[in-house]
């Protein structure tokens, strides 16, 4: 009885775990003290996650492990669960906060930093396990507060501008979010997830709440022509900042899109698959072709971000069960992989303070296990077979061509794009001549060979042995296209006609 109370209730512990963890580190006063007892919370939620795992059932393709409590003087509830889509996702997120506590381990004003640190962590397990819409809406406003300190007082000689761009372009995709919520709740009467999906909506209702919240949810993954805050937000942020937006913050928005817009409004979204996968594939090679353009190593993959994030936004909206289950698995494997690519040019720039990608060559002389680790991960983000991202992009590759062989090539041709803009990066920095520059930088420390080698035993198992995330994916995508086999895509000249 008590294994299964604990079982029953894991959920609301991954996601309270991090908010005990601020109170006890607030009260803390040494720095190493305060170092110490983030890294333990932290892997105290990845210990509750692979509890998770080991409980969940990857037959059921509805949702787990269902906490509900109405909360005092509110009209909405704690409500959490998880099923297959969103399990891989809390997995990313407790598995990647203990990694940015070891890479920030000697960072200044370590208190507030931690706490921040803790801050991110609850606030994404709470938007990738919340079943109240108002609930998420919340989770998804605490994301914004910590992510902007942390360009705004640790990124780099720029950060202001940065912190307030990507504040300004948050605050407008909440704004947006926030009307398409109360909208929600408007017509159906309840904040309640799986209610609101079995609701019916007028035509008109659906394609205006499904816009405002699309909008919402686009500027956070960014699609274009949103994308306007990332390149400065990845160009000034630190080393801990870039694997936070890359590894978890633009996976909400993704994750949001399918939460709400297919699951919710499957007509809508039907009625704007064509134009939002022919977006995602522009983003493709928008990204690829801006990339290569780019001379400072951060901007460099902040454009590859976008393009890769094109592939995610193009498998949810083939709206069939391979392109979302492969959606979802990228999302996972893009994560790990351009996380950790951030993470190594912050470590770079944390040596010199030089950005500039040309400044670089030989560190596979100077510095073999940096080049080591680029190289797993340069391979990684160009799709190469073994890699959790060659099998991401080929579902959703497979998906796509269901409908259309044109998005298809199309899509083909933005991976040998990005072949071509990471290899010559990766030529230049590593297997170049040794620069003056770089000649006597220090290699990689104990403690960050540490932070990094589980991301890349994790992008090589799941490349290898895809099941391991497919498995429990594969019943929830099922149940969610099962509508689709039925859908007619609403005229969208109902935006405005009479109700």
């Amino acid at each position: 009885m008590e294994n299964s109370f604990l079982v029953s209730h894991l959920v609301s512990w991954i996601v309270l775990t991090p908010a005990l963890g601020l109170i006890i580190v607030g009260l803390l006063r040494d720095a190493e003290t305060i170092r110490w007892a983030t890294l333990g919370i932290t892997l105290i939620g990845l210990g509750l996650t692979g509890g998770l795992w080991a409980n969940f059932d990857n037959a059921a393709g509805g949702l787990q492990m269902v906490d509900r409590v109405q909360l005092p003087f509110a009209t909405f509830k704690f409500a959490v669960g998880i099923d297959g889509i969103s399990l891989p996702l809390v997995f990313l997120a407790t598995s990647i906060i203990p990694l940015c506590v070891l890479v920030s381990w000697r960072i200044d004003n370590t208190k507030a930093f931690m706490m921040l640190i803790l801050l991110v962590e609850l606030a994404v397990t709470g938007v990738f396990t919340a079943l109240d819409a108002f609930l998420f809406l919340v989770f998804w406003e605490i994301a914004m507060i910590p992510m902007y300190f942390v360009i705004a007082f640790w990124g780099g000689p720029k950060r202001i501008h940065a912190a307030i761009k990507f504040l300004l372009f948050s605050v407008a995709g909440s704004l947006l979010l926030g009307l398409g919520i109360e909208a929600l709740h408007h017509f159906g009467g309840t904040y309640d997830l799986p209610a609101l999906r079995q609701m019916e909506y007028a035509p008109k209702v659906q394609l205006w709440i499904f816009l405002a919240l699309f909008l919402g949810f686009a500027i956070k993954v960014p699609m274009l022509p949103v994308h306007g805050w990332i390149a400065d937000a990845h160009g000034e942020a630190p080393a801990v900042g870039h694997v936070i937006l890359s590894g978890l913050l633009l996976k909400m928005g993704a994750y949001g899109l399918i939460r709400f817009c297919i699951s919710i409004f499957p007509e809508a979204s039907a009625s704007f698959a064509p134009l939002i996968q022919g977006l995602s594939v522009l983003a493709i090679l928008y990204g690829g072709i801006v990339a290569m353009a780019q001379s400072a190593i951060k901007r460099f993959i902040a454009y590859s971000s976008v393009a890769h994030m094109g592939f995610i936004t193009l498998g949810i909206f083939g709206l069939n069960q391979e392109a979302i289950q492969g959606a979802v698995f990228q999302m996972v494997s893009h994560g790990m992989t351009l996380g950790t690519l951030f993470l190594a040019a912050g470590m770079l720039y944390d040596r010199t303070h030089n950005p500039i990608i040309r400044a670089y060559g030989g560190l596979q002389q100077v510095m073999p296990k940096f080049a080591a680790l680029l190289t797993i991960f340069v391979m990684a983000s160009i799709g190469l077979p073994g890699t959790g991202s060659f099998v991401g992009e080929f579902m959703i590759l497979v998906g796509t061509s269901y409908h259309s062989y044109l998005l298809v090539l199309l899509a083909l041709i933005g991976i040998v794009v990005g072949a071509v803009y990471m290899l010559w990066m990766f030529q230049r920095m590593v297997l170049g001549p040794v620069t003056p520059y770089v000649s006597t930088l220090p290699d990689l420390t104990r403690r960050e060979v540490v932070a990094v080698m589980p991301m890349a035993v994790v992008v090589l198992a799941i490349g290898l042995y895809p099941n391991i995330l497919l498995d429990p994916i594969q019943a929830s995508v099922a149940t969610l296209v099962q509508h689709f086999a039925q859908v007619q895509p609403l005229p969208i000249v109902a935006l405005f006609t009479a109700p």
